[in-house]
C-alpha cells in the first residue's frame, strides 16, 4: 500500500506541473476581454489579482534562483554546481570544477533571461502572450536547458558523470544547507564546527 502511494506521488507532481500552468494560462485567456483596472468592477479586480499573483510568483522564483546561483560566483566562493558535484562525488578534477563553474554561469544567464523576458512581455505585450511564456513555455525551456547542458557535458568532459533525473532532483534537495545536519553545510562551516572545542 505504501509503495503504491510513493509511486503515485511523482505522477501527481508531474500532473500538477503540467496541469496547473495550463489552467492558469486558460484562465488568463478566458478573461482576456476583462480590462484591468478599478473601473472594470469585480471581474477586473479578480483578473488583476490573479495576474499579479502569477507574475509575482514567477518573478520571485526566478529572482531567487538567479540570486542563489549568481551569489556563489563571487570571488572566494565555490560555484553552486561545483559544490553539488563535490557533495555527490567527493573530490573532483580541475576539469569538472571548471566545467561546473561555467554551468553555474550558464544557469545564472538562463534565469536572468527568463526574468527579463517575463517582465518585458508583462509590460509591453498582451497578457495572453506573457501568460503563454510563463505558464506554457517555462517548463519546456527549463527541460531544454537541462538537456543542452547534458549534451554539452557528454562532449566536453573526458569522463562525464551520468545521473538520472531523479538523482539530480535528490541532489538538489540535499544540497540545501541545514544547521542541524553538518553534512549539508558548506565545507568551510563543517571545518569550523570541527575545530570548536
Amino acid at each position: 500500500m505504501r509503495a503504491a502511494g510513493a509511486a503515485r506521488s511523482p505522477i501527481l507532481a508531474l500532473l500538477a506541473i503540467a496541469v496547473v500552468p495550463v489552467l492558469s494560462h486558460l484562465i488568463i485567456v478566458a478573461t482576456g476581454h476583462v480590462h484591468l483596472g478599478l473601473q472594470a468592477g469585480f471581474g477586473g479586480l479578480c483578473k488583476l489579482g490573479f495576474v499579479t499573483v502569477s507574475a509575482l510568483t514567477h518573478w520571485g522564483i526566478y529572482i531567487s534562483l538567479l540570486a542563489g546561483f549568481a551569489m556563489t560566483l563571487r570571488p572566494g566562493h565555490e560555484a553552486l554546481i561545483t559544490g553539488m558535484a563535490r557533495r555527490m562525488h567527493g573530490e573532483i578534477s580541475d576539469e569538472v570544477a571548471n566545467y561546473t563553474r561555467k554551468v553555474t554561469i550558464a544557469w545564472s544567464i538562463f534565469f536572468a533571461a527568463q526574468l527579463t523576458v517575463s517582465v518585458g512581455l508583462f509590460c509591453f505585450a498582451p497578457l495572453t502572450i506573457w501568460s503563454f511564456f510563463v505558464n506554457i513555455l517555462d517548463v519546456p525551456l527549463v527541460v531544454a536547458m537541462f538537456s543542452a547542458e547534458y549534451a554539452i557535458r557528454l562532449r566536453v568532459l573526458s569522463d562525464p558523470p551520468r545521473h538520472s533525473l531523479a538523482t539530480i532532483f535528490e541532489m538538489v534537495a540535499n544540497s540545501i544547507p541545514s544547521k542541524s545536519d553538518p553534512s549539508k553545510q558548506e565545507p568551510g562551516a563543517v571545518l569550523a564546527a570541527a575545530k570548536e572545542p
